[in-house]
């Protein structure tokens, strides 16, 4: 009997002090160094330009175990929609996918964030379950943008 993975739904919003431009450039311009911004000082990335607006991010991060976890997102960017779509297409999270658009504020610009993660080995979550997964997972990535976004405003200003 196949064991079907469950799937997780968050998004959330962040505003960063730069303009809607910017702030896409700087994260769709993916690099070597990514990882180690994130503080994975265990970890290597592979950025391979697929075509003008598709990337392959191939990521390995070592565990001090010995253990290793490899991990391959496919993105497809969309400049003319400030916005890009990041696909799992191998590792632990395989067929996740994430959503990004930066829209235009006021005083700078706004990243919409919407997830679904695909949670495998696991064959059913009870509501409450599904709940806590998706808050512990929003608010991971969330920490992860609110360091990026200190980063990117210290780097363009």
């Amino acid at each position: 009997m196949t064991v079907m993975p469950v799937t997780i739904h968050y998004r959330f919003s962040h505003s960063f002090a730069v303009l809607p431009k910017q702030a896409y450039l700087w994260c769709t311009d993916f690099s070597t160094q990514d990882l180690k911004l994130l503080g994975y000082s265990n970890a290597e990335r592979q950025v391979v330009q697929v075509s003008d607006d598709v990337v392959l991010l191939k990521d390995v991060f070592y565990a001090p175990s010995g253990g290793v976890v490899e991990k391959q997102k496919l993105v497809h960017l969309y400049p003319d929609r400030l916005s890009w779509v990041s696909t799992h297409i191998a590792g632990p999270n395989k067929h996740s996918q994430f959503c990004y658009e930066i829209l235009v504020e006021t005083c700078g610009c706004r990243l919409n964030y919407e997830a679904l993660h695909v949670e495998h080995g696991k064959d059913s979550l009870t509501s409450d379950e599904r709940s806590r997964l998706s808050d512990v997972l929003c608010r991971a990535d969330l920490e992860v943008w609110r360091l990026l976004a200190l980063v990117m405003e210290q780097e363009l200003k």
